[in-house]
């Protein structure tokens, strides 16, 4: 009788990822996590059961067929295996980086439930990088419809709905305001979380795709989308455009010169390289005390970023450690980086010194209540409990709008009137006929995954209207 071999042990620990010393890490913006070797991947990749029903794959907002990927790895087949990515997903190199696995397709893993999940993250950004130093294959494509299609929106919603239409054979052109593509991976990710040479390398896929890419092109100043169907005549229309309109606390002194959206301090410091000052054109006026306020992982980029510009950082967060917001992994990489937080507490007042310059800030403690419908903890002011902070710096980081000039200069299209965010159905459609929408414009500041998500299910829908369009 032939012995049965023993099955191999199960490693319930998750292969750890190289990255940057913290103190040497805080000086400098190159990226902090340094990627997978070949062997770590392989390591890795070994940890998957290859379920036969995976919950992987529902919990990724764009569909990737994750065991079938993890399995290339496991057989060397690394060409494959980021094509199996890209049937579904064309910015791979920015998810392995930037996407919330923890919360989404890792949160559903079956070892998970063992030990620590699989690190689907780290090996998605591994056949990315792989395939940025080997070449890229381009996936085939359907013959060409005859229909003319625009996206609004070079951001990541806009970026995958351009792919998936142009795949399907749609003649798709893209409208960018800005004088490059990219969206909020260009302007709002810091370099050490995304370097903006991966972007750019996203981006010119798409393009190889066969995506007409249109930068500087503001629509709703320049052309109107009714102007861009009627004259231009695109049959649909995708609106991606982002929520780039920052929100304030309202607190007296808020104009006070030093006081930062978190927009404006990310755009200047990413898209503008303010942190090569003076070999780039922008610089950026940061002090020696710099206080973030907010929570969210934009507040965590601000705080990250002025360290880098040498500046002492605290971190002002009405609720308590445990409800930030922000990526698990980003609230330690930042606190190993120095970063000082000062929970339960909220800003009241802004003071100014004789010549406009914010010199201090007036806040008051808070306390928790009890959490609403959705889990999430209220805040109350404590009575009594006010106190100031010398600061030189303050970057309010506590949430994003969309930009209104679409809605304004789009008759009938209906939007929301208390967030400004344009009213969609399930699958991006808005009140017009052949407009679609998706991303942080149709639901707020949320990640870039579920923007794509969104923009890969609104190039669904839009295919199927201009398929069965008379």
């Amino acid at each position: 009788m032939a012995e049965t071999k023993p099955k191999p042990k199960l490693n319930k620990k998750a292969v750890e990822m190289a990255k940057q010393e913290p103190k040497a890490r805080a000086k400098n913006f190159s990226e902090v996590a340094l990627g997978y070797p070949e062997e770590d991947a392989q390591e890795e990749a070994s940890r998957c059961l290859q379920c036969p029903k995976p919950q992987c794959v529902s919990g990724c907002p764009v569909e990737v067929p994750i065991p079938a990927f993890i399995k290339c790895i496991r057989e060397k087949k690394y060409a494959e295996g980021i094509a199996t990515i890209k049937s579904k997903n064309a910015l791979p190199a920015v998810c392995g980086r930037v996407c919330p696995q923890e919360e989404q397709c890792q949160k559903k893993c079956v070892i998970g439930k063992m030990g620590e999940p699989v690190s689907i993250g780290r090996l998605e950004r591994f056949l990315a990088d792989w395939e940025r130093k080997n070449g890229s294959q381009l996936p085939p494509k359907a013959p060409p419809t005859g229909k003319k299609v625009a996206i609004v929106g070079a951001g990541p919603a806009g970026l995958t709905a351009a792919a998936d239409l142009v795949k399907l054979g749609h003649q798709v052109t893209m409208f960018e305001a800005l004088h490059v593509a990219g969206g909020v991976l260009m302007y709002g990710i810091p370099e050490f979380r995304l370097p903006k040479a991966i972007v750019q390398n996203e981006v010119d896929y798409v393009k190889s795709l066969g995506v007409d890419l249109r930068l500087g092109n503001l629509v709703g100043r320049i052309h109107t989308i009714p102007e861009l169907m009627k004259e231009g005549g695109y049959e649909a229309v995708f609106i991606g455009s982002g929520a780039g309109l920052p929100q304030f606390t309202g607190s007296p002194g808020e104009n006070l010169g030093g006081i930062y959206s978190a927009n404006e301090f990310l755009i200047r410091v990413n898209l503008m390289k303010a942190f090569q000052f003076p070999d780039s054109d922008t610089p950026i006026r940061i002090g020696k005390h710099v206080v973030v306020i907010g929570g969210g992982n934009v507040a965590m980029d601000c705080a990250r970023s002025s360290m880098r510009l040498g500046s002492d950082v605290c971190l002002l967060y009405r609720r308590s450690r445990d409800e930030l917001p922000a990526r698990q992994e980003e609230i330690e990489n930042a606190e190993e980086e120095g970063l000082v937080c000062k929970f339960l507490a909220s800003p009241l007042e802004f003071y100014g010194d004789e010549k406009g310059w914010v010199k201090a800030m007036k806040c008051i403690a808070m306390e928790l209540c009890e959490p609403d419908a959705k889990g999430r903890r209220g805040v109350k002011k404590i009575p009594g409990s006010e106190f100031t902070m010398d600061v030189d710096t303050v970057i309010i980081a506590i949430g994003q709008t969309p930009n209104p000039i679409i809605q304004r200069t789009t008759g009938g299209l209906q939007s929301d009137p208390r967030h400004g965010t344009i009213c969609v159905d399930d699958v991006g459609k808005t009140s017009l006929d052949g407009v679609y929408a998706g991303g942080d414009v149709a639901t707020g500041a949320a990640t870039v995954i579920s923007a794509m998500g969104a923009g890969k299910r609104a190039a669904k829908a839009m295919h199927e209207y201009l398929t069965n369009k008379k």
